[in-house]
Order: C-alpha cells, then structure tokens, then sequence
C-alpha cells in the first residue's frame, strides 16, 4: 500500500458526516452525531490494529493502544484530535477537490460567483502553487479542523498495518469530542490514557509546532436596573443597557482581539443582550502571561466596584471562572517532546514553525493533568468558515511527521 493511499478517501468521508457540537448542551459529548462519529472510528481503529479500543466514561474519548513492535524499550507516544467541528453551518458538507492549484487564481466555491475563495483576500493561497486543495462549496465550513488531524492518525495507522517490518513503540489515540465548546478535555482520564507525552494533531499549516497557549477565562456580567416609565424616569430609572455600555467602556479600549498580535492580550466582548431591567455581557479574557491575566481578571472586578460605587445597591456583578492555562508552564520543565517534533520535522526538511498560539488546544488541559501534549500541524487554513480548505499535501506531510517522531522515539530509546 503507497503511504498516504487511504488519506484523502478517509477525509473526504469523515468531512461528509456532521458532527457539530453543541455549546448550548450540559451532556457529554454534547451532541448524538458526535457519539455515533466516535462509534464508527471506534471501529475502524480495530480494523488497523488497535487494541483495548473503547470510550471514557468520564469524557468521551475514544481511546486505544497499538501495541509495540520493537521489543518494548521505547516510551509511549499518544496522538489526539478531535471530530467536532465549530459553530458554523455542517450540515450538508460537500468538499471540492482543487488539483493543482496555480497559487493565484480566484476559486468559485458556490459555481455562481457568490463564494469566491480569493488569493487577494487569503494570500495564504499563493503558498500552495502546484497543490491539490480541498475547498467548501461555499454553503458550510470544511471540518478541517480538525478532521484532518483524525484522517493524519488513521493513515499513520494503515501504513503500520501494512508495513508491520517498521518498528515503532506503543502508541495511545484519543479522539475527542467537544474542543470547539472548551469542554472536551475538562473530563480526560490521563489515567487512563497512561502516556508520558502526548500530541495534538489539530494545528494549521506546513510545520506549525505550538507549546505556548494563552491563559484563558470567561467573565459573566450581569446587570440589574430599575426600570419605570420613561416619563417619570429622571432621578428613577437605572438603565441596565446603558449601565452595559459604561461597563464597556472602562475595560482598556486597546485590548481587543483586532487591535493585538503575538503575545498581546486581550478582553472580548461577544454576547451582550438584556432590556432596561436587566442586562448580562459576557467576555473571554486572554493572556500568554499568567501574572497579567490575573491582573485582567481584577480589572474586571475594579471597573465592577467603580460603577457600583454610584449606587445604593449592588447594579453590577462579576463571575469570573478560569478556562484553560498556558502549557508552557507544564513544557519548559520538560521539552522532550517538543524537540522530538522539531527533530523530526527538520528530518523531513519541514521548517518547524514555532509561535505562542493566540488560542488553547486540549493539549493546555491534558498538559496540566500531567501529560505533556504539544500541537503539531494538520493542514487546515481559514478554519471554523465557509472559507477553510486544506492542503493534501500538507496532511501528508503531517503523516510523515508523525511517523518520523516515531521513528526517533524508538530510535533514541534502543
């Protein structure tokens, strides 16, 4: 079997098949389509060979071992990604095969001009001249993010199946549920999983390598007001709406996510809805460094306690709980399997491509339950839109990478 043959067929059918999750849902996983996903890739890593396959009660995983076929000397490995997608349109998901892509033509997504996937627009597209793309068709997001990362392990794992003389240690696979809601993880058994470092497969483009996250919150902002009639409303009324906009108004104006980059963090205001009576914002909280996302968090309270200062009685409350942490707090203390990756990646003369990401991973969870879990790049661009589109290139590269880190890992421990 050539090494990436069933690569693109398992994409192109796990995308197919919606498995959105619910943020709006207390159960876990979150949503029945993901369940039935999982049941079906429970079944195929049997198929390829994976022993001890079964689900984590406790989250949801799907998890199982390939055993070792190198004498045993060599330390687990374990690989996750997750099969939900994000909070976009799914349904109905019909991937485009683009071959050979010239790098500066428009892509006519929807056939009628409507959805045009534009260089001018995603200059990233002048970087795959020459490329077989995987587009939307305009109506949906693509479900890169992050099947491609589960369509990387599932070929990883057909090519050890079909080339059992390649010796390699135990390696663990998790597939998850639930990263696009922040859930996911929160119920992880590393137990269970029993791995002394793990990856994530679920990062973007050709030699993303990330061990650096943001610390992240979600604050809750609810307001109380006293509505009356607004012709009796002066000296009376507490607007709630309007006690919302001073509220805003006094958190840092810079620090927004389109006003910051690299290691800047941020407070952003995405849902704000009320009446008069009553009015809640809600804002997540970003910072790569630990002291000053405490000091974001207490600036919530201190622009709370000001606006309250005016009044009688309590108008603003705040309810701040923390999200995820930055991993590099868990990796600096052991880099192993971040200078495994860049190993391998340099090996495969990939230029690894190594960045504080403006976001988290299940890897910031898992790494604070002990298992040091990078990100490793799976292809995708444009993720959570109508825009996404991957590479098949790149997935196969992610495939090489992680056959390379298996080989160094075996290689260094015998």
């Amino acid at each position: 079997m050539a090494k990436y043959e069933t690569l693109l067929p398992r994409f192109l059918k796990y995308v197919k098949v919606n498995t959105r999750s619910n943020p709006n849902s207390d159960t876990i996983p979150t949503d029945p389509k993901e369940v039935t996903f999982l049941k079906t890739l429970a079944a195929e890593l049997e198929e390829v060979g994976v022993k001890d396959v079964h689900t984590q009660a406790s989250s949801g995983y799907v998890v199982g071992t390939l055993p070792a076929n190198d004498g045993g000397k060599t330390p687990t490995i374990g690989y996750i990604s997750h099969v939900d997608t994000a909070d976009f349109n799914a349904e109905n998901i019909q991937p485009q095969v683009h071959e050979n892509y010239d790098g500066t033509s428009d892509i006519d997504l929807s056939g009628d001009g409507k959805w045009v996937l534009k260089p001018s627009v995603f200059p990233s597209l002048k970087k795959y001249n020459g490329q077989t793309l995987i587009t939307t068709d305009g109506t949906t997001l693509l479900g890169s993010d992050d099947k491609s990362g589960v369509a990387d392990i599932m070929t990883m794992l057909d090519y050890y199946k079909a080339h059992p003389e390649v010796k390699h240690g135990e390696l663990r696979i998790g597939f998850a549920p639930d990263e696009e809601t922040g859930t996911g993880a929160d119920h992880f058994d590393a137990k269970d999983f029993n791995t002394k470092y793990a990856y994530t497969v679920d990062g973007g483009p050709l030699g993303e390598l990330e061990y650096e996250t943001f610390n992240a919150a979600q604050a809750t902002i609810d307001i109380q007001g006293n509505e009356v009639h607004t012709a009796v409303a002066k000296g009376l009324m507490v607007n709630a709406l309007q006690l919302g906009i001073d509220y805003h108004n006094l958190i840092p104006e810079g620090d927004r996510p389109e006003l910051t980059e690299g290691r800047e963090g941020f407070y952003h205001l995405f849902k704000m809805s009320g009446t008069p009576d009553h009015a809640q914002l809600i804002y997540i909280i970003r910072d790569h460094d630990r002291k000053i996302f405490e000091e974001r968090k207490r600036i919530m309270q201190e622009v709370a306690d000001k606006i309250n200062y005016n009044y009688d009685e309590l108008r603003v409350s705040v309810e701040v709980h923390d999200q995820y942490y930055n991993m590099r707090e868990v990796l600096e203390k052991d880099m192993t399997p971040v200078e495994l990756a860049q190993k391998a990646m340099e090996n495969l003369d990939i230029k690894p491509d190594i960045y504080p990401v403006r976001g988290g991973t299940d890897g910031s969870k898992i790494s604070f339950m002990g298992i040091p879990t990078p990100n490793l790049f799976a292809g995708g661009e444009n993720m959570h839109s109508r825009f996404e589109y991957v590479s098949v290139q790149t997935m196969e590269r992610a495939v090489d990478t992680l056959l390379e880190i298996n080989r160094l890992n075996t290689e260094q421990a015998n």
